[in-house]
């Protein structure tokens, strides 16, 4: 509007008059002004007049102060209506709500419908609480992707090994995993790495390769936990799992050599444990039997050299009687024993010259049957033959008599 608009005051001829200095601008009339040039934004034309009263066809309605002024408060309730309902929130049963005012902890909320001042003054983050996260050290994805600055760890005997290793973890605490520490998840995988570097390093390799697997993970899970509590990031672990464990692969297969010489020695060892478990058995036996006979030969031995000593002591006391009796007695046995034992017998017959074999042997076979063919005959007899007995045992006697002396005269004469 120029300062030459008539609508400043009132209109006259008088030039003035027409000055704005002369009196205030008809503010209805400025009303009506914003009215056209509001409704030409929106693409439509006043109709009529200068004066905008007139009723053209397609105008925006004109509003007056009191009305405008109603339309803005009704506008305003409503943005603090919506504004107000914007605090409300739902938290679901495994998760925790962690509510913040101005950018502070404030409190945490269960399962369930909640409602919090509106923001800026207060918000609110929703954490996942009975999820279980992974974090994977030594490999991404799939054991073949390899992190070899994660994965090669020394032994105590100074070897390296490569291993690879799952950990699953759960929140305790909400607020501290969200505000202790800005990466909690980076925190828990520099622990896990912490941990299983610090105990392959106090093992033998052999140890952490084969059997010593579970007590590595179980002893990581523990001391990981003692980290991840010292800095309260409100983590639990619940589970280490050793995926894999090898040497490097520029090493594996002098590695695979050694193996198999362990597991031949392994088996040689066995081999030997079980052949000394067969012979070791065995050869006890065997002492205890030849012990076992050793006493009692000893114990026999000694049992016929007291009968001797005995046997020895009562022909002393009877050598003392009659030493004469005793002594002949004494070669008759000894004769007798002798003879028993030998088949053949040299006589040398006085005056002769000659020497007389008498082989006892035959002798003794012949005599043998005869007797059993006396035997037989006496079986067989009558009970008159019976009558007649000892004349037939005197008839025998004298054909065994001169049996006798007719191989001797043959002997002889041989």
């Amino acid at each position: 509007m120029s300062l030459n608009d008539p609508r400043w005051g009132n209109q006259g001829n008088d030039q003035e008059r027409d000055r704005p200095k002369d009196g205030p601008p008809d503010l209805d009339e400025l009303w009506r002004d914003v009215n056209r040039r509001l409704g030409g934004l929106f693409g439509r034309r006043s109709g009529g007049g200068g004066n905008g009263n007139g009723g053209g066809g397609g105008g925006m309605p004109s509003l007056s102060p009191r009305q405008f002024g109603g339309g803005l408060g009704a506008l305003i309730v409503l943005v603090l209506l919506v504004w107000g309902a914007s605090g409300f929130y739902i938290v679901d049963a495994n998760q925790r709500g962690v509510v913040l005012r101005f950018g502070e902890y404030n409190e945490t909320t269960e399962p369930g419908l909640h409602l919090r001042l509106p923001f800026p003054i207060e918000s609110h983050e929703l954490v996942d609480v009975t999820g279980v996260r992974t974090i994977e050290v030594g490999y991404r994805g799939a054991e073949r992707n390899k992190v070899l600055r994660e994965a090669l760890m020394l032994t105590d005997d100074e070897n390296i090994i490569n291993i690879q290793f799952a950990v699953q973890y759960i929140l305790k605490s909400p607020e501290d995993y969200l505000f202790n520490n800005r990466h909690p998840d980076e925190a828990v995988a520099q622990a896990a790495e912490t941990a299983v570097r610090q105990i392959v390093g106090r093992n033998r390799m052999d140890f952490v390769l084969y059997e010593g697997r579970e007590e590595i993970a179980v002893r990581a899970k523990d001391l990981m936990q003692e980290i991840v509590d010292r800095y309260q990031t409100g983590i639990q672990i619940s589970q280490v799992t050793m995926r894999n464990a090898q040497p490097p692969e520029q090493v594996q297969a002098a590695f695979d050599d050694a193996v198999k010489a362990g597991q031949d020695r392994v088996r040689q060892t066995n081999e030997g444990q079980a052949y000394a478990n067969d012979v070791i058995p065995k050869a006890r036996g065997t002492a205890s039997r030849l012990a076992e006979e050793a006493s009692g030969y000893a114990a026999r031995v000694v049992a016929n050299a007291e009968g001797e000593a005995s046997r020895f002591s009562q022909v002393l006391a009877e050598y003392r009687k009659a030493p004469k009796v005793t002594r002949d007695r004494m070669y008759i046995e000894t004769m007798q024993d002798m003879y028993s034992n030998t088949t053949k017998v040299m006589v040398d017959t006085k005056g002769s010259g000659n020497l007389m074999l008498m082989p006892l042997d035959k002798l003794i076979q012949s005599s043998g049957a005869s007797e059993a063919a006396r035997a037989e005959a006496r079986n067989t007899t009558s009970v008159v033959a019976g009558t007649e007995t000892p004349r037939s045992a005197s008839i025998g006697d004298d054909v065994r008599s001169r049996d006798f002396l007719r191989n001797s005269r043959e002997l002889g004469g041989r």
